[in-house]
């Protein structure tokens, strides 16, 4: 047996420190390092052995979570999980926590009922494998419906059937991008690498709610092309790109020669809200084989079966190479499918996206 990832909480609240400790004690894989109510706490516990993965809170007294986590990083990086509050202060602090190196940023789990806490425990046990570079498909015990019971796993066509390939008129390249664990500096990294004038892009990111907002802004500052979180009815234009809100499904419509976007509320798909899964086989449907399908990294393997779809229909596929990942799982499912097209390290994804723009892609319309 494998040893069990040991987990050092650090939080102020003595209620939350309990609920981790449960959950955390609750799982095999796992083992309870310690808690700390604060850094300093946790910086005498750290004195002499480290733990693989540490669960940190942002507001404390003392010292906060993100002046922790820099000296973390700088002095005994360990991989580090930061739940934040739902405020907005919170959201932008979770922002600045993976600029300063954090593996995940959580939302504060709702432990009002033992539902909620079951899905906080599922939630949590992936970010910690994860961190700790687990990179396998992890075993979540069923997965999160939209009521918040523990379920078999969803496909696609609980939201949008599949439908026979069909050829299409001519119509505007579109590039999909599906990620999750360490997707938010992926997409950092592939989107500033962008000129102005790149294709029109769709993403799923796994996250809560809570943050797709804020990493959205937060890569508009950063890029040429301009990065919105997705509202229903948006249109697909080049030199734009379109996060899907956290929590909702996104889904490409062809609309004349070019697209706009539907958002959807739903079960979870492949274990996701928003899943990668629906996003590709609506891409698929509305773009066939002017869309590029590219899945970076992240658990697990949401976004493989669709991946495929658009390989199917003459799309371009792309998979993240597995050097340059977080963690290879998701593209790892896609290249073991047979769906991938090619692989390729992070720093060549932005030149994939526009030597595929710049060529059949842009002559054929």
């Amino acid at each position: 047996m494998p040893k069990p990832i040991s987990v050092l909480i650090v939080d102020d609240s003595v209620a939350v420190r309990t609920a981790f400790s449960a959950m955390i004690n609750a799982d095999h894989g796992l083992s309870l390092f310690g808690t700390a109510q604060d850094p300093f706490v946790a910086v005498e516990q750290m004195k002499t052995n480290l733990p693989d993965v540490i669960l940190l809170d942002i507001e404390m007294p003392r010292m906060d979570g993100l002046t922790f986590l820099s000296k973390i990083m700088t002095q005994c990086p360990v991989p580090v999980i930061v739940c934040s509050s739902h405020s907005q202060k919170g959201s932008n602090a979770a922002m600045k926590a993976l600029d300063l190196g954090a593996a995940e940023v959580l939302a504060k789990p709702d432990l009002t009922s033992a539902e909620a806490r079951n899905r906080a425990a599922i939630r949590i046990g992936q970010a910690i494998r994860a961190a700790a570079g687990e990179t396998g498909t992890p075993a979540t015990r069923g997965v999160n419906t939209d009521d918040g019971r523990s379920d078999a796993r969803l496909s696609p066509n609980v939201i949008l059937p599949k439908r026979p390939a069909v050829r299409l008129a001519a119509a505007m390249p579109l590039v999909v991008i599906g990620s999750s664990t360490g997707g938010p500096d992926a997409l950092r990294q592939v989107l500033t690498n962008l000129p102005s004038d790149a294709p029109p892009i769709a993403i799923v990111q796994h996250m809560p709610a809570e943050f797709t907002g804020p990493l959205a802004r937060r890569l508009n500052t950063r890029c040429q092309i301009e990065v919105i979180e997705a509202r229903n009815g948006d249109v697909l234009a080049p030199g734009c790109a379109l996060i899907a809100p956290g929590d909702q499904h996104m889904i490409v419509h062809r609309e004349k020669r070019g697209y706009a976007v539907e958002i959807v509320n739903g079960p979870f798909v492949s274990r996701h809200r928003p899943s990668v899964d629906v996003l590709f086989r609506s891409a698929a449907q509305a773009a066939g084989s002017r869309a590029l399908g590219m899945i970076l990294t992240g658990m697990g393997d949401d976004g493989a079966t669709c991946l495929g779809e658009i390989h199917e229909c003459g799309g371009y596929t792309v998979a993240q190479d597995e050097a340059s990942c977080v963690v290879y799982g998701m593209p790892r499912s896609a290249v073991e499918a047979g769906v991938v097209d090619k692989v390729a390290p992070l720093s060549e994804m932005s030149a994939e996206i526009m030597a595929w723009y710049g060529g059949k892609a842009r002559r054929a319309g």
